[in-house]
């Protein structure tokens, strides 16, 4: 059994692949080729955006979107406290000080009353300015944007949408990645949509920005490629990539998403009072990047853990180690007991292998050994 199975969905869509990367050989346009525009033009139409730029993976996604807007120095960006730690990451790297904010347990997203009252401490202790939110879509459930919305309105902040694990959710009718000023997403092989390699994108209804980021992803381009008018990345997604994930895309869109939404709730109906199950608001959709379950203790998730890795069901920690104790942020001195939720969910959460072609046979035989050591 594997956690995210690759080779199956190959092997499905084995012949549009081959095909396409022969195309792409052949074509002699591996850099910036045909694919990569008309990726971009589908991707931007899924998500309802009028712009959509592909980059080298979904850390340089939410590097440009921070540079888009000059975040720097002296400037504070919320981010959630669980996380990967690409969305701090990127923050400290531009200069500016991510401030970390606790999650919501049942939805593992940002916390908004936490947010307000950490914007309000930033506030009242003038040492940073409050600029950002990065909201990241964790699971692939897209967080609560209507209460985030009325925050950053409030406070005059910009929404940072990490999806890199959302693209495919909603929110009612409107598509993860079109929630933020500016929303990124990941095409790493094991996100919901993903290629080969690394690979990304940013998604905006701002046209100044688009432009601005279109720039940076070639070193900063102006009006051809050796007119640099700013400092910029080397960030393209390579046209071999953009070719896979045209065909993976159609996959995704047809059945993927639908069937791994079946899966979870094969998932939920088999759990439901074993364990406690992902929680999915009411008119939220998601694409689940992990089924990820809560036990009751560090113990029994661990042994949990070593139990299903003995008779081979895979299973991973997402994540041991909230964001502000990682030894990175060390110098940001947070109190021992800071963000409570998050150090709790570190110790009791576990993810189990869902994909869109896992199995209702694979998920029993999950579900069996889960209920028999609970």
């Amino acid at each position: 059994m594997e956690f995210r199975d690759l080779v199956k969905q190959y092997n499905v869509l084995k012949l549009e692949i081959d095909k396409a990367m022969i195309d792409v050989a052949a074509s002699g346009g591996y850099i910036m080729g045909k694919a990569v525009k008309e990726l971009e033009a589908s991707l931007a139409e899924y998500v309802g955006v009028k712009h959509c730029i592909s980059c080298a993976n979904g850390t340089d996604a939410l590097t440009l979107a921070l540079k888009a807007w000059g975040i720097g120095a002296g400037d504070a960006v919320f981010v959630p406290d669980f996380t990967f730690f690409a969305s701090a990451e990127v923050v400290s790297l531009e200069g500016a000080t991510p401030v970390f904010i606790d999650i919501d347990e049942d939805t593992f997203n940002i916390d908004v009353k936490g947010l307000e009252k950490a914007i309000e401490k930033t506030l009242k202790e003038g040492r940073l300015t409050p600029k950002v939110i990065i909201t990241v879509d964790l699971f692939g459930l897209p967080a609560d944007y209507y209460a985030v919305k009325k925050i950053a309105d409030k406070y005059n902040l910009l929404i940072l949408e990490d999806g890199a694990q959302g693209f495919g959710g909603k929110i009612n009718d409107r598509m993860a990645c079109s929630f933020g000023d500016i929303s990124t997403t990941s095409f790493f092989p094991a996100k919901p949509l993903g290629c080969y390699g690394d690979g990304g994108a940013v998604f905006t209804n701002n046209d100044e920005w688009a432009k601005i980021m279109d720039s940076l992803r070639v070193h900063g381009k102006g009006s051809f490629k050796y007119d640099n008018v700013r400092i910029g990345l080397n960030s393209r997604l390579d046209t071999l990539q953009a070719a896979i994930l045209q065909v993976k895309f159609e996959a995704f869109k047809k059945y993927e998403v639908e069937d791994v939404n079946k899966a979870a709730a094969i998932y939920t109906e088999k759990l439901k009072g074993i364990v406690k199950t992902p929680v999915i608001p009411k008119g939220y959709y998601s694409s689940w990047a992990q089924y990820t379950i809560q036990l009751k203790d560090r113990e029994q998730r661990d042994g949990l853990q070593a139990y299903l890795k003995e008779h081979g069901i895979p299973s991973m920690v997402y994540y041991p180690t909230p964001m502000h104790g990682q030894t990175a942020y060390k110098e940001l001195n947070y109190p021992a007991d800071s963000n409570p939720v998050t150090q709790r969910l570190c110790g009791t959460v576990l993810s189990l292998p869902i994909h869109p072609y896992i199995t209702r046979e694979d998920i029993e035989k999950v579900c069996e050994f889960v209920a028999s050591y609970v």
